[in-house]
């Protein structure tokens, strides 16, 4: 059985949130070190400006290319952040894996982690994932250079900086431990999967290990979450989504719509595209507020954090708003306001833009263009609404497949084979190594895909009730629930255990 630790306690959205900019993927941001619904990620997340005084400068690395290919000598400069504030001599190294999003120095003054760190005497370290942030390995983003972005390259890469650091710094002999999480988590998990020798131990938090075409459970999820506030809450949502897919069929209705919403051009559907990039921008808000709900992420630099599953049902809950599609639209207007967004913009055809926009300058360039092409390529990871146990409607699995075609000339088969091949490498949910653990909050829907029972006493899982998508790696507060306390103490009890082995 998994360590799960359910004292009883009550809990109280990229896409956009509103406006977001990659509507197709995981997911995961990362958690720690960038973000991500699909983790993962999206647009709204992009225009806050996350930079913050930092006394961690950044440090370059050279880097490989093609890890693949011995006859390609072409190298580039990949970015890590380096705190040597807890190192005490002989002690381990903790390495930090960046994710789908900029590396975030913040996470080298806060964060669980350095707790560990501090109390264990390490040294830390995160590298920035290839192709996000500052670290560009090609001169854009054409779908030709990013067969160079896949999870196996990313892996290779952190194999090659561990070793070479190590040297460099006389750390050989130490033991490392990675930590992650979201799609960090997986490669976490996987770091230390296929290459055991480099990582002593690793704490893959949030982890989606199972990769998948559809993920219509994303949104099964959602669904259970807003229950846990208020069990009519749920309910309201899908009574307002399925009267606001009524409304699309009637042209007559789109000007009341565009003012509801306050769209920032008078909405057109023209195509099955058009209508789905709408409803899932929508229903975006509600997607990341449960991915995230109630965590600590504010040191990150980032807005919104104040918005809840307890926010969402009380608007939704809220009959002197009007009916439930009056409180839906109430729910985007609260989720502008809060993001100083004058307007939505739910044009699909600019999206298209944006994401076949191949410049390291591109509105997609942040992140969207990136991680939309790791889930056609690897993972894919589509939160559809191809459930009926879901509040949601119009965004069927067919609306993602064919962005993959439209953005990178990646057909449906191509997605199907590339999930099969991963998780054919990875093991998917069967995964054979040790000394791994695996949080995941009950609230965060990626625990779908994530191990929440106990592989084995060397693979422990921590399923803990109540909270969301890497809940444990944030600062502690207070008012933190007795269950995340718990987990983050057993995590370190695991760690110090394994370090003696």
């Amino acid at each position: 059985m998994p360590f799960t630790i359910s004292f009883f306690i009550s809990t109280m959205a990229f896409h956009t949130f509103v406006v977001l900019l990659c509507q197709v993927a995981v997911f995961l941001s990362f958690c720690t070190v960038g973000e991500g619904r699909y983790s993962i990620f999206r647009r709204f997340k992009e225009a806050q400006d996350t930079k913050q005084g930092s006394l961690f400068e950044e440090q370059w690395f050279t880097q490989k290319l093609d890890h693949f290919n011995g006859a390609d000598t072409r190298v580039w400069k990949q970015m890590y952040f380096i705190n040597e504030a807890f190192y005490r001599p002989g002690g381990p190294v903790f390495l930090m894996i960046g994710g789908e999003g900029p590396a975030n120095p913040a996470w080298m003054e806060h964060g669980t982690w350095l707790t560990y760190a501090e109390k264990l005497g390490a040294l830390c370290l995160m590298l920035e994932h290839r192709f996000y942030g500052k670290s560009h390995p090609t001169m854009d983003l054409s779908t030709d250079n990013l067969r160079f972005l896949s999870s196996r390259q990313a892996l290779a890469d952190l194999a090659h900086f561990r070793t070479m650091i190590a040297k460099a710094r006389g750390l050989t002999d130490r033991k490392w431990v990675a930590f992650g999480g979201s799609y960090p988590g997986s490669l976490a998990a996987w770091f230390r999967l296929k290459y055991p020798h480099l990582v002593h131990a690793s704490v893959a938090t949030s982890a989606p290990v199972y990769a998948t075409v559809n993920f219509p459970e994303y949104l099964e999820v959602v669904w259970r979450s807003l229950a846990s506030e208020n069990t009519e809450c749920p309910l309201l949502v899908k009574k307002a989504s399925d009267d606001l897919v009524e409304r699309l069929k009637d042209p007559r209705t789109y000007d009341n719509i565009t003012k509801d919403f306050n769209l920032c051009s008078k909405l057109q559907i023209q195509t099955d595209m058009d209508s789905a990039y709408f409803l899932e921008t929508l229903a975006g808000n509600f997607m990341d507020v449960v991915q995230y709900n109630e965590d600590n992420r504010g040191f990150e630099g980032l807005t919104g954090t104040n918005i809840t599953i307890k926010v969402l049902c009380s608007v939704m809950t809220d009959s002197s708003l009007g009916d439930p599609y009056a409180r839906y639209a109430a729910v985007a207007r609260l989720m502008m306001e809060t993001f100083s967004m004058k307007c939505l913009d739910t044009s699909f055809s600019k999206y298209v833009s944006d994401m076949t926009n191949t410049s390291w300058d591109g509105p997609a360039a942040g992140a969207g263009r990136q991680w939309v092409y790791q889930t056609c390529a690897e993972f894919g990871f589509y939160q559809s609404t191809d459930s009926p146990n879901q509040p949601f409607a119009g965004f069927p699995l067919v609306y993602f497949l064919k962005q993959c075609t439209n953005f990178y000339n990646i057909s449906a088969e191509q997605v199907a084979e590339a999930v099969t091949q991963s998780n054919e490498y990875y093991g998917a949910y069967n995964i054979r190594s040790s000394r791994i653990v695996f949080p995941n909050g009950s609230i965060d829907p990626w625990h779908a895909l994530g191990i929440t029972q106990d592989i084995s006493a060397d693979l422990p899982a921590i399923f803990i009730k109540g909270t969301s998508h890497c809940a444990n790696m944030y600062p502690a507060r207070s008012d933190d629930p007795p269950q995340l306390t718990l987990a983050r103490d057993h995590i370190f009890l695991l760690l110090q255990q394994w370090l003696k082995q």
